[in-house]
């Protein structure tokens, strides 16, 4: 990125870009100075985050951010317009892909890095001490709610030990094919929670007669539970209601089981744990045009830093990669890995197909009031999430995550859905950049929600961890990114986030099912 003038109301990203973005709101008449003595007056009001002309553009003809196609004219475009969806679109894009041309060496860090967590029986790391409360159908959602309310702040203040006992509760677990790729992936979900190292010990409710049975789930998934916490396993705690007598009765049995569980878990405690051992999902929502300009490449930067620790860093979203793919491709080890995305790539088209939809449908209402026009732009931002290292492994929807480095998993860009996926494939804490103002958190992994912009900080103060806006005033990307490594090591030994502060998470687990329901 061009260096940022503290004079300029734009910022200019690459040399060989047609359009520079608004630091603040400027009106018509506000003048653009660029190199070479090159001066450009905006024809209209040009919000923050938009996009401004700085040369022609005939119609038909590629437009230019970052150096990288964002999309077509559609009109043709003066010096000063305002660069938006009355005059830029998608057209076609055909990528002819550079596979594996721009591998990277592994960093190495020079001082290796700690944090206090909590290491299980199995070996693995938590980073939170949860009790979760897994429903296998909506059906018995209601029951496995009733059962955490009975688990108060009266009664948790006499654990300290333990963050809560949270209900994993869902819209699905039914009406589809037993076996079939909808309830396999349910599954793998459901069991990647109950795994999580963020949880110490689990209860799994069901109706009774659902296609999500939970005796597919253990037999499925091998899921043990820890006897008594300790080095010996045992098989999970499994409820249904139609066994139990109904949902009283099957309330007031699990609560007994869990009053057992409490103080068991209230023993652990924290302990020195390598960097290496984290694995940080990265995840954007209510992106603006500042996202990949300030919170999304600080966040990669971040990233950088913990790959650099031996840790994971898993970049999601496939839909948000759509149209920048070849960035990843140029840096993955392998053809192997390569081909994978680009599998992923070619999976989401058809999918989108069938609904007579195409992946441009992503930007948001609010992605474009905040600047951004096409999902080719939108992508370009979302990947800087990745930084700059090599990409070592694509991933399934919730599947495990074995690989250290950068990796990506296929997730679609609803952002619930999305961070369901990574964190059931391990994911201990979590960066979520924002432009719009996303409230979103995350139990059992913390969420720490980075701000593109200082406006949107500033006005929602109790939601924001982290504000990544100072980068379009003159602070460097390195010196944020640096902040934010911080904070996910101070979070992973147990800082609450802001969104933990309000007690957000209960709702926002959303696990992805893509298949018809019967």
């Amino acid at each position: 990125m061009s260096s940022i003038s503290l004079d300029s109301p734009f910022v200019l990203l690459n040399t060989d870009d047609d359009v520079v973005v608004a630091r603040r709101n400027a009106s018509a008449g506000t003048v653009w100075a660029g190199p070479q003595g090159r001066t450009v007056t905006c024809r209209e009001r040009i919000d923050l985050g938009h996009k401004l002309a700085i040369r022609p553009i005939t119609s038909g003809h590629p437009v230019r951010k970052y150096g990288q196609l964002i999309g077509y004219a559609t009109r043709d475009i003066a010096p000063g317009d305002w660069v938006h969806q009355h005059n830029l679109g998608l057209g076609a894009l055909s990528h002819d892909y550079e596979y594996c041309t721009a591998i990277p060496p592994t960093p190495v860090a020079l001082v290796k890095r700690t944090f206090q967590g909590y290491r299980r029986a199995d070996g693995r790391v938590g980073t939170r001490n949860y009790i979760a409360i897994v429903s296998t159908v909506n059906c018995s959602a209601t029951s496995s709610k009733f059962i955490a309310q009975k688990f108060d702040e009266a009664i948790l203040s006499q654990f300290p030990h333990v963050d809560g006992v949270i209900p994993l509760i869902h819209k699905g677990g039914c009406a589809m094919a037993y076996g079939g790729p909808d309830h396999r992936q349910l599954a793998r979900t459901l069991a990647g929670f109950a795994q999580h190292p963020n949880i110490a010990g689990y209860l799994i409710v069901g109706l009774g007669c659902e296609t999500s049975q939970a005796s597919f789930l253990t037999a499925e998934h091998q899921l043990i539970q820890l006897g008594n916490l300790g080095p010996q396993a045992a098989a999970p705690i499994t409820m249904n209601i139609q066994d139990e007598g109904g949902v009283a009765k099957t309330v007031a049995r699990g609560v007994s089981i869990l009053k057992e569980m409490l103080p068991e878990v209230n023993k652990l405690r924290r302990e020195v744990i390598p960097a290496s051992e984290l694995m940080l999902g990265l995840n954007c929502g209510g992106s603006d045009g500042n996202s990949g300009i300030t919170a999304n490449p600080a966040l990669g930067y971040a990233s950088d830093l913990l790959v650099a620790q031996g840790g994971t860093a898993v970049l999601a979203e496939t839909p948000e990669i759509y149209g920048a793919e070849q960035v990843l491709i140029r840096r993955a080890i392998n053809r192997q890995v390569a081909d994978k995305l680009v599998e992923r790539i070619r999976w989401w088209e058809d999918y989108a197909a069938k609904f007579e939809a195409h992946i441009d449908n992503n930007p948001s209402v609010g992605n474009k009031k905040g600047g951004l026009t096409t999902i080719y732009e939108k992508s370009l931002g979302a990947v800087a999430k990745g930084g700059t290292t090599a990409l070592r492994g694509v991933y399934e929807y919730s599947e495990p995550v074995t690989e250290k480095g950068l990796v990506v998993m296929d997730t679609p860009g609803y952002d619930p859905a999305s961070v369901t996926g990574i964190v059931a494939g391990g994911c201990q804490v979590v960066v979520f950049t924002t432009g719009r103002g996303s409230c979103f958190g995350c139990k059992p992994s913390p969420t720490i929600k980075v701000s593109t912009n200082t406006p949107l900080y500033e006005r929602m103060r109790d939601d924001m961890d982290i504000d990544a806006g100072p980068i379009l005033n003159g602070k460097s990307i390195e010196e944020v990114g640096t902040e934010i490594f911080e904070q996910v090591l101070a979070v992973a030994s147990g800082l609450p986030t802001k969104s933990e502060a309000q007690g957000i998470g209960d709702e926002e687990f959303c696990p992805w099912t893509w298949g018809p329901v019967f």
